[in-house]
């Protein structure tokens, strides 16, 4: 499958479950070699990955649960509830974070850019989300991208142990995909793209 093909098929998949065949240990490794070889501005690898399965992705979805409830009207929380059961019902979470540490030496290091590190760190964690939604797909496991940070930060680091100078810049709920994604549309060309010889 070409590249284009397998951007092509990565789409957002709400209905995931546990039916997955493929190994853990193989997910993991997917999961890493995405991130490992997805590019950094100046090669920072400001990246951070933590993956969570069995009982760990249900404490997650559970600490998301808890949070939203002191939020979220009660007589609105019925969806909301059903809404974290869905990503509750697949097989693992991948959180997403970026080193800060990282960051702040570089922006030390190299002081004329470093309004600009902040911005490109963002761009290393969408690059990285990007490759392990898209690998994947490629091994037929459906994911969504969720962001409920910064609500859960302190209570998920406090759980899994998390280093003080990782921030927490999406989820990725997997799974075996239980019903496919809707057709997807697409805004005119003209509107996005300008070619100039």
């Amino acid at each position: 499958m070409s590249f284009l093909d397998q951007i092509k098929q990565r789409r957002t998949i709400y209905a995931v479950g546990k039916n997955v065949t493929l190994d853990q240990d193989v997910i993991e490794q997917t999961i890493q070699e995405a991130v490992r070889f997805s590019p950094s501005a100046f090669n920072s690898q400001t990246s951070r990955i933590v993956t969570l399965y069995g009982e760990s992705h249900h404490k997650f979805w559970n600490i998301v649960r808890e949070n939203l409830r002191k939020i979220v009207p009660a007589s609105a929380f019925a969806s909301t509830d059903a809404k974290i059961s869905s990503f509750e019902a697949g097989f693992g979470t991948v959180l997403f974070y970026e080193d800060q540490d990282t960051v702040k030496a570089l922006q030390e290091q190299f002081a004329l850019y470093a309004d600009n590190f902040p911005v490109w760190s963002e761009h290393s964690t969408g690059i990285a989300q990007f490759s392990v939604w898209t690998a994947l797909s490629e091994k037929n496991i459906g994911a969504s991208l969720q962001h409920y940070n910064p609500i859960v930060d302190a209570e998920v680091a406090q759980m899994f142990d998390i280093p003080e100078n990782w921030k927490l810049r999406a989820q990725l709920v997997f799974g075996s995909i239980e019903s496919s994604a809707g057709e997807k549309t697409f805004i005119e060309n003209s509107e996005r793209f300008k070619s100039f010889n």
